[in-house]
């Protein structure tokens, strides 16, 4: 399991924008979020219905979401080599995860000072708050970004860029919908598309409808797959990762956690335009360490879900297995 720290800008600027709300409401809206998402409150009541609750929004899901997001990327960049995006087109972006994390990843990359994000979403308050976030940004491609409101149904007409991520939002539209945004994704991307959604079984089914809608328009899947193949995976289980991220007191207090952790599992797809190759093999569960052994449960390009025993017989081979973790890729 990857551990990702959420930016110190990225942080700073969260806990000053929800220190503005009282703590009692500011608790209030994460447990009305929580309850709205477990299906215990009304479905008629708007999820994100003032800037209160979409602060509260961000200090309940965005570190999750950045701690997921760039999890996948940096899976994604292990295959891509050298590239990087110049544009970059976060659909469904919200307060903007996705694009912090982008930020981040490709920080050092070839096209970092030339890196433009444009953020696409239909809440106008989660925009606003994202572009308040960015403002003091250390990073310039989140403080030029652009936040802009449109809607995500009905297979927009997307503008096109080297990079286009897709987290945490075809959940919310219809089947019908979700069909149309991956194909017009894929049709706005000129490099590579990086689809990430919770890691549950609806989740991963969602993330695998999208894999097979970008392999029909000709993209080669990264990561997380080692193939292009069917997914070796039936029955009841499902394929996610998981990602650490370390709670500040203001999130553990909103949250009313005491862990100064939290794990997002979740589910991703990465698949591009330009020649690259994915891993050979990634690892699916947590190595399990015996005396002598490590057992990996890997997805394979060649032998489908393998359980691969390593020794110490092995030398570096065993010393690579005992430092390997859930979602690595495997040699």
């Amino acid at each position: 399991m990857s551990t990702v720290h959420l930016p110190d800008d990225l942080r700073t600027a969260l806990s000053a924008r929800l220190s503005a709300t009282a703590p009692t409401r500011a608790s209030a809206e994460v447990e009305r979020l929580i309850e709205t998402y477990r299906g215990k409150s009304p479905t008629s009541a708007p999820i994100l219905r003032d800037a209160a609750s979409v602060a509260a929004y961000a200090a309940y899901r965005m570190p999750a979401t950045y701690a997921a997001v760039r999890a996948a990327l940096e899976a994604f960049r292990l295959q891509a080599g050298q590239w990087s995006p110049a544009t970059h087109l976060d659909l469904g972006g919200g307060t903007g995860a996705a694009t912090w994390a982008v930020a981040d990843a490709f920080a050092g990359g070839p096209s970092a000072s030339a890196h433009t994000s444009t953020v696409l979403d239909w809440s106008q308050s989660a925009l606003d708050l994202g572009g308040e976030l960015a403002r003091t940004a250390e990073s310039p491609a989140l403080r030029a970004a652009r936040w802009t409101r449109s809607p995500l149904g009905g297979g927009p007409a997307l503008p096109t860029a080297d990079l286009v991520t897709v987290s945490y939002v075809i959940g919310e539209l219809t089947a019908a919908d979700r069909t149309a945004l991956i194909d017009a994704a894929a049709v706005a991307a000129t490099g590579a598309v990086l689809v990430v959604e919770p890691g549950t079984p609806e989740g991963y089914a969602r993330t695998i409808a999208a894999r097979d809608r970008l392999l029909a328009a000709g993209l080669t899947v990264l990561a997380p797959c080692p193939h292009d193949a069917a997914c070796p995976i039936t029955g009841d289980d499902w394929c996610h990762f998981a990602a650490r991220v370390q709670r500040s007191s203001l999130h553990r207090q909103v949250k009313g956690g005491s862990l100064p952790y939290e794990d997002e599992k979740f589910s991703y797809v990465a698949a591009a335009r330009f020649p690259a190759a994915p891993a050979p093999s990634r690892v699916v569960r947590h190595p399990q360490i015996r005396k002598g052994l490590v057992l990996l449960d890997l997805c394979t390009a060649d032998r489908g879900l393998v359980r691969d025993t390593v020794s110490k017989r092995h030398g570096d081979t065993y010393r690579a297995a005992r430092d390997a973790s859930w979602g690595d890729p495997w040699s």
